[in-house]
C-alpha cells in the first residue's frame, strides 16, 4: 500500500485508481451511515475521493492510510450534511424531529439495524454512528461536530432510546 500511495502522491492516476477501488466500499458505507441517504452518500463519497486526490500530499504515513481516509470521510460527510441541511429544511419545511416521526414500516420480523439507524434524527444518527460503530470518544465527536461533549452524550442517549423504542425494548 505504501508504494501505491507514494506513486499516487507523484501523480500516478493508475495508482490512485487502485486506491479508490480498494477503499470505495468502506468510504461509501460510512457516508451512508452518516447521511442516511444513498444519493447523499454517493455524493459525499465522491467528494471524499476528490479531497483525497487534492490532499494526498498531506498524508505523511504517521498513521495507517485507512485511519487517515476514515478521518477525511467522516469530516466530508459531516460537512456535506451541514450544507444540505439548510436546503432540505427550506425545501421541505422540516425540523430535526421529522425523521423520528416516520412510520415504523419494515421493522417487524428481522431487525434491520441500518434501517433503524437511518431513521434517527440527523445529529443523533451521526453521534451514534461515530461513537457506537466507529469507536470515537465523545470528546472527538464534539470537536468534529462543533458541539459540547454533553451534547454528544445526550444525542447518543437519545439515539439509543429511540432505537430501543422502535425495536420494542423497554
Amino acid at each position: 500500500m505504501k508504494g501505491l500511495i507514494a506513486s499516487a502522491q507523484q501523480g500516478d492516476r493508475a495508482a490512485y485508481q487502485q486506491i479508490y477501488q480498494q477503499h470505495i466500499g468502506q468510504v461509501y458505507a460510512l457516508c451512508y451511515r452518516l447521511t442516511g441517504d444513498k444519493d447523499h452518500a454517493e455524493e459525499a463519497a465522491q467528494e471524499v475521493f476528490i479531497q483525497v486526490w487534492q490532499k494526498l500530499d498531506n498524508f505523511k504515513g504517521d498513521s495507517k492510510f485507512s485511519t487517515w481516509l476514515h478521518s477525511v470521510t467522516s469530516n466530508v460527510a459531516i460537512s456535506y450534511l451541514r450544507k444540505q441541511k439548510g436546503w432540505l429544511q427550506k425545501m421541505f419545511n422540516l425540523e430535526d424531529s421529522a425523521v423520528a416521526d416516520m412510520p415504523s414500516e419494515g421493522l417487524t420480523g428481522e431487525i434491520d439495524l441500518d434501517a433503524i439507524i437511518i431513521r434517527l434524527p440527523e445529529r443523533a444518527r451521526i453521534v451514534f454512528v461515530l461513537h457506537a460503530i466507529e469507536g470515537y470518544r465523545h470528546e472527538e465527536i464534539a470537536q468534529r461536530m462543533n458541539i459540547a461533549v454533553g451534547s454528544s452524550k445526550a444525542q447518543f442517549h437519545r439515539a439509543k432510546q429511540l432505537m430501543k423504542d422502535w425495536m420494542g425494548y423497554e
